[in-house]
């Protein structure tokens, strides 16, 4: 069966780094708005009884999920063997639970959208919260890429780091992390009153004296990581860097991360971050690409073989550099 890859328009760049790195040229496609503003979507290339492979992560807007919706579609019509859909950012995935009346589980109903849309798979790395993949039946692959940031925090000694996770609900990754590297792991216990406002209590944890490393998987304001970072410089800390998943960047994130006492800030590029929010926030920023785990990851699920073992990969190349 051969194997081809696709792109929206969410993040292109991404998309093309994956297809170099398994030695494939990127399917064609023609996505161009009508007058009213509709997309006009048309796969170019012949995908006939094929695995295709749909790269499109799903940050704001909504339009890159209607794309996405559309790509499979399409991709469906013209008689494909199997549909994946690499997700590198899961957009809505924060909305996993009814936490109020009246409200929807966007978590689900998105995913259901695109299994109903023709999707056999899902790819993703570092989805906020594990359980969204219980949320449909069909496959769907999580990723684990903190450890692969790691590796871009400058002039480590894991001797005296101390992992730290920002919330109750990041801990099991970061003890997975911690009991390779030999390292130990602290909690910043928090409340939030409402979306993006959080309120840093105190650090659950001894980091007197050690470099300490906040992992999260994403940033959105970056109030909760600036206040983190202070909690923990506050407790005695030597310095404090962060390494988050996802770029999501909201507008008020790149002064507050600029102005903030982060020695290193280490992001991936499932979301594209712009020249203008790298110059923004500095060169405490580090971007690393997750493209040649995607492309491994595609390579594995196309032939039938394992996953997991790239999060140990990438740990085993984390304790090399120490």
């Amino acid at each position: 069966m051969e194997l081809t890859i696709l792109t929206g328009r969410a993040h292109p760049e991404l998309a093309r780094a994956i297809a170099r790195g398994v030695n494939r040229e990127l399917g064609g496609v023609r996505i161009a708005p009508f007058a009213d503003g509709e997309l006009d979507v048309q796969i170019l290339t012949n995908i006939r009884q094929h695995h295709v492979v749909i790269v499109q992560p799903t940050p704001p807007p909504a339009e890159n999920w209607i794309e996405l919706l559309l790509l499979i579609d399409a991709a469906r019509r013209s008689s494909v063997k199997e549909i994946t859909v690499v997700m590198p950012y899961m957009g809505y995935a924060r909305q996993d639970r009814k936490d109020a009346s009246r409200k929807p589980i966007s978590a689900a109903r998105m995913l259901k959208l695109l299994m109903g849309s023709g999707a056999n798979r899902i790819l993703t790395i570092d989805v906020h919260s594990s359980q969204t993949q219980g949320m449909i039946d069909e496959p769907f692959d999580n990723l684990f890429f903190s450890a692969e940031l790691l590796r871009h925090v400058p002039d480590v000694n894991w001797r005296r780091v101390v992992l730290v996770s920002p919330d109750a609900g990041g801990v099991a990754r970061c003890r997975a992390i911690a009991k390779r590297l030999g390292c130990p792991v602290a909690l910043i216990d928090k409340r939030r009153d409402r979306a993006n406002v959080s309120e840093v209590m105190h650090v659950v944890g001894d980091v007197r004296g050690r470099d300490a490393i906040l992992l999260d998987d994403m940033v959105d304001t970056a109030g909760s990581l600036v206040k983190a970072a202070d909690a923990v410089l506050a407790c005695g800390a030597r310095t404090v860097s962060a390494c988050c998943t996802h770029p999501v960047l909201s507008p008020k994130s790149v002064a507050r991360l600029r102005r903030s006492r982060l020695k290193t800030f280490v992001v991936a590029d499932t979301i594209p971050v712009s020249h203008k929010k790298r110059k923004g926030i500095g060169r405490k920023l580090h971007v690393a690409s997750c493209a040649g785990m995607l492309g491994e990851a595609i390579v594995r699920i196309h032939a039938g073989e394992s996953l997991s073992q790239l999060f140990d990969d990438s740990l085993n190349l984390v304790s090399g550099t120490s």
